[in-house]
C-alpha cells in the first residue's frame, strides 16, 4: 500500500467530522510508541516549552547516571542511546531554541562527567558532531540569543 501524500491527508481529515478525526487520532497513538510520544507532546508539551526543555535536561541527567563507566565501550553505548533519545525528541519540538539549549547541556554534562573524551575516537567525534549541530542550530536564531548562546558554546 503506497502512503498518500500530507496534501491529500489534510483534505480528508478536514472533511471528516471532529469525532471521526479524534478517532483516528487515539488509533494513530496505539500503533507505534513515536506516534504516541508525538501526541504526547502536541497535546501536553508544546504549551509550555519550558518545562519541556527542564523535562529533557532531567531525562539527560538520568541516562548519563545510568551510564556504565567500567569499560569506555559502555560509556560510547550509553551516550550514543542518549543522542538517539535526544534526537527523537527534539524532533517533536521542532524549535531551535530547545535545541540548542539541550545539546549545550547534554554537552556540559558529558565535560563535567570526567569522561575521557580525547581517549576513544568515536566518543570525540559523538561529542564534536554536537557541538557541530549546536553551531548549525544557532544559526537559525535570533542574534542576541546567538551571542548569549556562543558565549556558553565557546566554553565547551
Amino acid at each position: 500500500m503506497k502512503a498518500a501524500s500530507l496534501a491529500d491527508i489534510k483534505k480528508e481529515l478536514k472533511q471528516r467530522t471532529p469525532e471521526e478525526v479524534l478517532a483516528i487520532c487515539l488509533r494513530l497513538g496505539r500503533f507505534k510508541k513515536d506516534n504516541k510520544e508525538l501526541l504526547t507532546y502536541l497535546l501536553f508539551e508544546a504549551g509550555d516549552e519550558a518545562s519541556y526543555i527542564d523535562l529533557l535536561k532531567l531525562d539527560i541527567d538520568d541516562m548519563m547516571g545510568e551510564i556504565n563507566m567500567s569499560h569506555l565501550y559502555y560509556v560510547k553505548k550509553g551516550l550514543q542511546k542518549i543522542v538517539r533519545s535526544l534526537n527523537k525528541s527534539l524532533r517533536y519540538s521542532g524549535h531551535k531554541h530547545t535545541e540548542v539549549e539541550v545539546r549545550l547541556y547534554f554537552c556540559q554534562c558529558i565535560k563535567s562527567s570526567g569522561i575521557a573524551i580525547s581517549r576513544h575516537t568515536t566518543i570525540n567525534n559523538l561529542y564534536h558532531r554536537e557541538i557541530k549541530r549546536i553551531e548549525k542550530a544557532l544559526s537559525g536564531l535570533h542574534e542576541d540569543l546567538q551571542a548569549d548562546y556562543k558565549h556558553e558554546l565557546d566554553l565547551l
